[in-house]
């Protein structure tokens, strides 16, 4: 091999692991379970999908199954129910939860903001917005724990 293409090679080669270090080398699946008539939850998928999620949008007219199957408490249920990388979100989980949970990826079962807080995404904007955001154990039974505090921006 001559020097030439040894040189660009190694270039090549240099390239793709300096790549290699970004946050989304792959897209992930995010599948968001909703009613087919929820604009807010239509606002959150969308939003998601502007972050780089693919989005599988399931409508369903009875979401109680869905939030059965992923063990999702009753007092913390929400909106819609989306799963990505083997964890639920439930309701209007914020962007940059879903980004320290992925991150982090936390022995957990899921996410989730209970009820449809004013100012969460897919809820309006609304600077002084304030909600929690719970970590939801994998054990039935077990008590959530606060994972993030979302508080007036400004």
């Amino acid at each position: 091999m001559d020097r030439r293409r040894f040189i660009c090679a190694g270039i090549a080669i240099a390239a793709t692991f300096a790549g290699m270090g970004h946050a989304s080398a792959a897209v992930q699946t995010m599948t968001v379970y909703k009613d087919p008539n929820c604009g807010c939850c239509h606002l959150w998928a969308e939003a998601m999908k502007a972050e780089g999620f693919d989005i599988k949008i399931e409508d369903r007219d009875d979401l109680t199954p869905i939030k059965a199957r992923f063990g999702v408490p009753v007092d913390l249920q929400g909106c819609h129910t989306a799963v990505v990388a083997g964890y639920f979100l439930e309701g209007h989980v914020p962007l940059e939860a879903v980004r320290k949970l992925l991150d982090e990826k936390p022995a957990i079962a899921g996410l989730a903001v209970p009820g449809m807080p004013s100012g969460s995404l897919g809820m309006g904007d609304d600077p002084n917005a304030a909600y929690d955001v719970f970590a939801v154990a994998k054990t039935a039974g077990e008590k959530p724990a606060l994972f993030m505090t979302i508080g007036p921006k400004g």
